[in-house]
């Protein structure tokens, strides 16, 4: 899971840790794929030393991947995780160790998050079924076509958890890739391989910090050592930091927002499964070759580089006049400290602290503020010193106030522009009433097409003149039908008010010829008294007018 928005956060605000991996592609020969030489120099000008794997974060997207089809048995799966880690080792390289952990039995808070997600995840997909089903007998009943409805066989995720069949024939197949790849392959040839597998207790990501922590203990440890850790959550940049590795390199999968997915129901692109209207397949291609073709572009990767991320910090964390000597690697440990406040695994974040409003620029803001107040570091040796985390608590709650306030503020701004946007919207639709031709037609700006000069301007403004009359016309005609649809009554509706209202001259722009005797009686009254003053407005149109009422 990680830490939300930390890694966006983090490659926006110091783009230069973020680099591509190059990674070299096996080749084909008469047939015979050819694999890659993991003996050559690394393509990407680094030697990397140790590879660390966290197994859960490969195991997941290869037995049931996203942008592809599912695997069809546990076989399949087994291949799709043997052919991640080869991918994995030809980018990177390593020479001397590779360490696979797989996790085991987690704490106990970690344990109740998994147990909640679990739950939440079964509820979510029960509804996603019931919700299907309804839309499928919805666009089938409205004569809509929809592909017959496949019976699969779901794998359920749960069973990647200590403990069960999966797991244990995972670490049988595991031991097994380790012997052919250190008896066949010669990039293999040199290095020490360690598995640690679910029958061991923690979570991976652990067990890789405990291993790195051990090999720095020992006497002929090189401080020089280059690790590369693979793993998509974002809390392994901050224990990545609080290794204090001077070569620290982490390794994932490149996000990439906005993915198109195919509509569960009918299949097809370019709509959710809300939206669906039971419409045929449009044919991809000429003899539609591109019908069940998978997506073309590989997933590509990239490299974290923590060491670049060092000397942002030492950057930003640097203070001077310390009552203190300065101690940039336990500055480096308050660092990580501080942004638990944020939330991870482990701890909920605190609720005016969040990471897309600029919260640990707050909180090193507040402790480069606090520090010489509290006469020195926050943690010391893994241990927290409570009284100088108090000082920052109060430096927060101080803030906090502001924080809503703000936060309270942009919502109602939020609200503010949707609800111009959504008029703004709407007035565009209905466009204006009336649009000019010609010449004084509106333009585009930066047309090149110009409207042609006009010949005889009089003969220009007449045309103006008489498709005005017209339109006029139409609209006093259609407001005379909506008043004899409702039988000369008064209480007509609103939009009928309206259109009469706008045909309506004002007292003082009336003629002054007094108006003609109403002989009228009954429900015609008013219909006959609205055609004469209709009529009087210009008598010249009463035969245009007349024969839209026949109508």
């Amino acid at each position: 899971m990680g830490v939300p928005a930390f890694f966006r956060w983090l490659s926006r605000k110091y783009p230069s840790i973020v680099v591509h991996c190059l990674e070299e592609k096996g080749k084909e020969c008469n047939g015979v794929r050819v694999p890659v030489d993991t003996t050559k120099p690394n393509p990407n000008e680094v030697e990397f030393d140790n590879l660390y794997l966290d197994m859960n974060g490969i195991i997941h997207p290869c037995t049931h991947p996203e942008d592809k089809p599912a695997p069809k048995n546990e076989d399949e799966m087994m291949v799709a995780i043997f052919e991640y880690i080869d991918r994995l080792f030809n980018i990177v390289r390593p020479r001397k160790v590779l360490y696979m952990a797989i996790d085991g039995v987690a704490p106990r808070a970690k344990m109740n998050q998994q147990r909640s997600r679990r739950f939440r995840a079964s509820k979510e997909g029960v509804e996603l079924v019931e919700e299907k089903h309804r839309i499928r007998e919805e666009i089938i009943q409205r004569g809509g076509y929809l592909p017959p409805e496949e019976i699969k066989e779901r794998f359920d995720s749960n069973c990647i958890t200590p403990g069960t069949e999966f797991m244990d024939n995972l670490a049988h197949c595991l031991r097994y890739y380790v012997a052919d790849r250190l008896s066949n392959d010669p990039g293999w040839k040199n290095i020490v391989v360690f598995l640690s597998d679910a029958s061991v207790p923690g979570e991976g990501e652990h067990k890789i910090m405990d291993f790195i922590r051990r090999q720095r203990a020992q006497p002929n440890h090189d401080p020089n050592t280059h690790h590369c850790l693979c793993g998509a959550d974002a809390d392994l940049i901050m224990l990545g930091l609080a290794t204090h590795e001077p070569n620290f390199t982490i390794i994932r999968e490149e996000f990439k927002p906005n993915k198109p997915r195919p509509c569960a129901l009918c299949g097809q692109m370019g709509h959710e499964i809300k939206d669906c209207q039971g419409a045929s397949r449009v044919k991809q291609g000429q003899h539609d070759e591109f019908a069940d073709t998978g997506p073309a572009a590989e997933q590509e990767f990239i490299f974290i580089r923590l060491c670049v991320l060092r000397e942002y910090l030492a950057r930003e964390l640097t203070m001077a006049s310390l009552p203190f000597p300065f101690d940039f690697e336990r500055s480096i440990d308050d660092w990580v400290f501080m942004c638990f406040f944020v939330g991870n695994d482990f701890l909920p974040h605190l609720p005016s602290l969040e990471i897309r409003e600029g919260a640990i620029d707050r909180l090193v803001g507040i402790y480069k503020d606090v520090v010489h107040r509290t006469g020195g570091y926050l943690t010391e040796n893994g241990f927290v010193n409570l009284e100088r985390v108090e000082l920052i608590m109060q430096a927060v709650g101080v803030a906090e106030d502001n924080i809503f306030r703000k936060r309270k503020e942009d919502d109602e701004n939020f609200k503010r522009r949707m609800k111009e946007k959504r008029k703004r919207m709407k007035a565009e639709q209905q466009g204006p009433a009336y649009l000019t031709t010609g010449q004084f037609a509106p333009q585009a700006l930066g047309r090149r097409d110009r409207p042609e000069p006009v010949q005889n301007a009089r003969h220009q403004a007449y045309d103006m003149r008489m498709q005005s009359r017209e339109q006029h016309n139409k609209d006093a005609a259609q407001s005379l039908k909506a008043l004899m649809r409702n039988g000369g009554n008064s209480s007509a509706g609103p939009s009928d008010i309206a259109e009469s209202r706008g045909l309506k001259r004002k007292a003082e722009d009336s003629d002054s010829e007094p108006e003609p005797e109403d002989n009228v009686r009954g429900s015609d009254r008013s219909i006959g008294r609205h055609l004469q003053r209709c009529c009087a407005q210009n008598r010249s149109e009463y035969c245009h007018l007349a024969e839209h009422c026949k109508q």
